[in-house]
């Protein structure tokens, strides 16, 4: 349980010792992530709003090591980014006040995911070659692989049926893939049912409106080609929750391959404030590599202007002290724009005083990091916000 609300905290603990758990608590990212590492638990309970760094970006930490990324992890906030984290691997969100039923079934739940034998995958590929080749690639899972080859044999197939994840062509010879996530997300509502991750393997170059309509309902979207099997085994492990020391050397050679590969950014567009050369030198260098293009504007007033040019900024970084106009005030500007509510900004802070953090906040920042710069906290930030948006 990382949890820095001591009197929540005592909630939770209590709860876990009556459903026979033990529980070990942290109070801030970096000691929950020491402390998964070392104890290796059945789950994990995450708060978002943490005193260090944001529970979002301790998820994904989780994620990115080998060594705790089949934990499944369970957020439970007062805020909403329950899309983020699923895309993340969260296993579920619940929030805060929640009755004590919703909290044990979280708990509950975080144990049926470490219990074998429960796992199973849904193929839907109508390319009856690519269909086996996807089930030779996921058959050392120790999950049962079910396929389907048209929308209307996944319907059938999901009716009733519970898949922890769903691998998925776009082009099917009844429909199309959004077709049937539209009728995964009505049955899902319908039931009250979460629908399970999907991930889109597709041949098809998609649209930057495709893109938009699949990030709705879809995890992940990997187009076929030479590198795409290291990336769907990547995904398929992550929603499994599978132990990666326990697949065979080649498998784990693919999931190193395809997490030194950083898709998260690729065709990104990130509008960096900074009036200060150096550090936009060096987080250019840094962004730049992995697939996503950096504008640069110097100023508020400049960021703004150029906001109102560009409808397809992704992200913003978004310094705080500048000249003519600050980050605080830029970052009011943006929010008082509709179209901007949704924009995630990250603000760079000169001081990592709680204060300075509840101000940027409050301004509309989705987060914040202090200089100088981590960078490998900061690509973590620019990943939980990147998947939100």
């Amino acid at each position: 349980m990382v949890e820095d609300d001591i009197d929540f905290a005592g909630i939770l603990y209590d709860l876990a010792h009556e459903l026979d758990f033990d529980c070990i608590h942290a109070t801030t990212s970096a000691q929950g992530l020491e402390l998964a590492r070392q104890h290796q638990p059945c789950g994990i309970l995450l708060d978002v709003a943490l005193p260090d760094q944001s529970g979002l970006t301790l998820l994904d930490w989780l994620k990115r090591d080998p060594t705790t990324r089949h934990i499944p992890t369970h957020l439970v906030s007062v805020s909403d980014h329950a899309e983020a984290a699923l895309h993340l691997g969260a296993v579920g969100y619940t929030f805060k006040p929640s009755e004590r039923e919703k909290l044990a079934a979280a708990i509950r739940g975080l144990e049926a995911r470490m219990t074998p034998g429960q796992r199973r995958v849904l193929v839907i590929e109508d390319d009856p070659a690519l269909r086996e080749s996807i089930r030779a690639l996921l058959k050392s899972l120790d999950a049962e692989i079910v396929t389907a080859d048209s929308v209307a044999a996944a319907t059938a197939t999901l009716n009733g049926t519970p898949f922890d994840c769903v691998v998925m062509d776009m082009v099917l010879p009844d429909g199309t893939g959004h077709d049937l996530l539209a009728h995964m997300a009505n049955t899902a509502l319908a039931d009250a049912n979460p629908m399970p991750p999907v991930i889109i393997y597709t041949g098809r170059q998609l649209s930057a409106e495709d893109e938009r309509r699949l990030r709705k309902y879809s995890k992940s979207i990997i187009i076929k080609g030479a590198r795409s099997p290291d990336r769907l085994l990547d995904e398929v492990t992550l929603f499994l929750h599978s132990v990666e020391s326990s697949l065979p050397p080649e498998h784990q050679r693919m999931l190193r391959a395809a997490r030194n590969r950083d898709d998260t950014f690729d065709g990104r567009k990130l509008l960096l404030v900074e009036d200060d050369a150096r550090n936009i030198f060096a987080l250019s260098k840094v962004i730049e590599p992995l697939g996503a293009t950096v504008e640069i504007a110097r100023s508020g007033r400049e960021a703004l202007d150029m906001l109102n040019r560009m409808d397809d900024v992704d992200l913003v970084l978004m310094d705080i002290m500048m000249p003519e106009m600050d980050g605080i005030t830029a970052m009011r500007h943006i929010r008082e724009m509709p179209r901007f509510a949704r924009l995630p900004i990250i603000a760079l802070t000169a001081k990592a005083m709680q204060s300075d953090r509840e101000a940027c906040l409050r301004a509309g920042a989705n987060d914040y990091i202090a200089k100088p710069i981590d960078v490998d906290k900061l690509l973590s930030l620019c990943r939980v916000w990147l998947h939100a948006n």
